[in-house]
């Protein structure tokens, strides 16, 4: 894990950060909006386990259900379309941007410096997540309980690492620029 987290931050170069970036920014503005609008329209009120922090296994085999066939359908191709690439976006981008900020800030202890780790299991539980959630779809209204099980436990894992993730990022950003204000003053 230290090797992997050393790479990250020997390879998170400023124009990365920026690209990382960007590249989040473009995501939110010009295919989140469309992705929130056709998730609204397929679960037609039913719920998403995307958008859920918890939800139980009944509750998953409920939401298949509600979603009908076509719904189903439409949910899997989502998930194996536009929800494979945004978990690589978040995580990239905020991979690259912890790691930027922790080559700029020196004196971390070597458990902060293993933070830029935690974007990754992010989306590890967020695939994990659409794979349990999808095969759930697939297989209804036959309901294998590890599908349900995986599901339902990777979602608020997911979530926990992604806020995680995002405090780190604003936590380190500001440390950053409260050093680089002490340095000027200095």
């Amino acid at each position: 894990m230290t090797k992997l987290s050393t790479w990250l931050q020997r390879i998170s170069a400023t124009w990365l950060m920026v690209g990382t970036l960007l590249i989040m920014i473009a995501f939110m503005v010009f295919v989140l909006p469309g992705q929130s609008a056709a998730a609204s329209q397929i679960s037609d009120g039913a719920g998403s386990p995307d958008l859920s922090f918890f939800y139980s296994p009944a509750e998953l085999t409920r939401m298949a259900s509600d979603y009908g066939v076509q719904g189903r359908q439409a949910y899997i191709k989502a998930r194996w379309s536009f929800d494979l690439v945004f978990p690589l976006v978040y995580a990239s981008f905020l991979t690259i941007g912890i790691s930027w900020f922790l080559n700029r800030l020196e004196d971390l202890p070597a458990a902060v410096r293993l933070a830029n780790l935690v974007p990754i299991l992010g989306g590890i539980f967020d695939l994990l997540e659409n794979t349990g959630a999808s095969l759930t779809m697939a297989l209804y209204p036959s309901q294998p309980p590890i599908w349900l099980i995986l599901a339902s436990a990777a979602t608020p894992v997911k979530w926990v690492l992604v806020a995680a993730s995002f405090i780190l990022y604003f936590v380190l950003g500001a440390a950053l620029l409260i050093k680089q204000l002490q340095t000027r003053r200095g």
